[in-house]
């Protein structure tokens, strides 16, 4: 099982990006654990998941560089065009990748920490 986690200021504002853009489910969510709120993401059936947290009081911020990302391979051409459809469904539209690589054969999209998601329609080649 893998869980990536990070910070974040406003969970109820990533929701649309992570469930309505990427498709996620809400997993789990909780408030005043230890005193964090939080809120997991991902496929009941998927050996990995999200957590965002957030702590009453704490900044987190936004995300320190524009190349902060979460990259899916995506090598069917239907399914990477579903991808994008649907992030762009959700009302989120591409922006330049800092790392102009990831513009040869993908799409990066942001989230509202700034945290960017990039679907590559390649496979992962080593």
């Amino acid at each position: 099982m893998l869980r990536v986690a990070r910070p974040t200021d406003d969970i109820d504002a990533l929701l649309p990006f992570y469930e309505r853009g990427l498709g996620l489910s809400v997993l789990y969510r909780f408030e005043d654990h230890a005193g964090f709120d939080g809120v997991m993401l991902g496929h009941e059936k998927a050996p990995w998941h999200f957590e965002f947290t957030r702590a009453p009081g704490h900044s987190a911020g936004r995300a320190p560089t524009p190349d902060n990302l979460l990259v899916f391979y995506l090598p069917d051409s239907a399914e990477w065009q579903a991808a994008v459809d649907r992030m762009r469904g959700a009302g989120f539209e591409p922006v330049s990748a800092f790392n102009p690589y990831w513009d040869r054969d993908g799409l990066t999209f942001e989230d509202p920490d700034g945290y960017r998601v990039v679907f590559q329609a390649a496979a992962w080649g080593r």
